[in-house]
């Protein structure tokens, strides 16, 4: 390995473990996923809670906050005694870590709609779980998204520590490389997490376009 630069470090790498990169892309991927689904359902749930009953908001967003400002190591360690080691721990770690970027921007989307807005779907006679769904909800959907984007770019990056507590994914290579001074071994698992991120993001963004109401486009 001393003689052979990082990319010729990396091809060699890449041609021994394709394999097993695909299973830790797939690991990944689930981790990702099952914690995003949780935190959206959720997040969104605790963001339109706090509109309705205000003085919930210090405490779901405080509590939230909390949660993001604990190292992500640190949040991990607290999951192991209630989870144990392994994927259930991970999963538990990245939803908590997803929350605030989810509640604070529901919070934000449907506070900053329009009151003649909702007013005037009051004097329509719609009932207020009418004027959530067909009216705050999808007028606040660009900025609900928003806290999506941000939290699944987030969670792709703090998954790959998953790998500490023995939940696999493409934080197997970055600190199998780490530990045994391969940097080809490190770009073989921070590339994927990399583009994983952007393919996200470039995701949720065509989904905000698609379900952003026309006159907000």
């Amino acid at each position: 390995m001393k003689n052979l630069t990082i990319w010729e470090q990396l091809v060699e790498q890449s041609q021994m473990r394709w394999k097993e990169v695909l299973e830790a892309t797939s690991v990944h991927i689930q981790l990702v996923f099952f914690s995003m689904l949780i935190a959206i359902v959720l997040g969104i749930s605790l963001g339109i809670l706090i509109t309705r009953v205000p003085k919930l908001t210090t405490l779901v967003l405080g509590g939230a906050g909390v949660m993001q400002t604990i190292p992500s190591l640190a949040l991990l360690g607290f999951m192991i005694p209630i989870f144990g080691i392994g994927v259930k721990t991970a999963i538990a770690a990245l939803f908590l870590y997803s929350l605030l970027p989810i509640i604070r921007n529901t919070y934000a989307g449907i506070k900053d709609v329009d009151k003649a807005t909702t007013e005037a779907a009051k004097g329509m006679g719609m009932t207020s779980m009418q004027i959530l769904f067909k009216v705050e909800l999808p007028l606040a959907i660009p900025v609900i998204m928003a806290g999506i984007r941000t939290a699944a770019v987030i969670n792709v990056g703090t998954a790959t520590l998953a790998a500490f507590i023995g939940a696999g994914g493409l934080g197997d290579f970055i600190f199998l490389g780490i530990t045994r001074g391969i940097d080809g071994l490190i770009l073989l698992g921070a590339i994927p997490a990399a583009l994983l991120a952007i393919i996200l993001e470039t995701f949720f963004s065509a989904v905000e376009r698609w379900t952003t109401p026309e006159g907000l486009k």
